[in-house]
């Protein structure tokens, strides 16, 4: 009966490995293509209903209006690059659902992070939703805040 439930723990334990792996994958794959300029290959990563969010207050797009500013951008070769510094990954009860952060590095941009949500589907796991902000330091943070206020008719 032990044997039993170690080998019940072990396929679990190999089940989350697996799963964990398979979204890393997405996750690596999207800076990968992305810097290929591989728009196939990159909007591949996405769920069909899935929401990017970018840096600016005003960039919440549906795929579809994702994939109208990427494509310019990727049919000229650039596409954009990000190498992931710290990636963590953590999964709802039911295995069904995956969100991660991560802390990504970006010549132009500099210290970034990438949050997302991805979901399983019958074609393997999905992004479904994506974040990029630029992490602000604390002790900058009310001086950052200042000029976006200024910027925004806030004062």
């Amino acid at each position: 009966m032990r044997w039993f439930i170690c080998l019940i723990g072990l396929v679990c334990h190999s089940a989350l490995a697996t799963d964990k792996e398979a979204v890393d994958n997405v996750i690596s794959n999207l800076h990968k293509f992305a810097a290929q300029a591989n728009y196939v290959s990159y909007f591949a990563q996405y769920d069909e209903g899935a929401i990017f969010i970018g840096t600016d207050a005003s960039e919440t797009w549906t795929l579809e209006e994702f994939k109208n500013y990427a494509k310019p951008v990727f049919d000229r070769g650039s596409g954009w690059t990000y190498k992931s510094r710290e990636r963590h990954i953590y999964f709802s009860p039911n295995k069904g659902v995956a969100w991660f952060d991560e802390l990504l590095d970006n010549a132009s941009l500099g210290l970034t992070r990438g949050t997302g949500v991805l979901v399983k589907t019958e074609a393997g796991w999905k992004v479904t939703q994506y974040h990029l902000t630029i992490p602000i330091p604390n002790d900058i943070a009310d001086r950052v805040a200042e000029q976006i206020k200024a910027y925004n008719g806030m004062h």
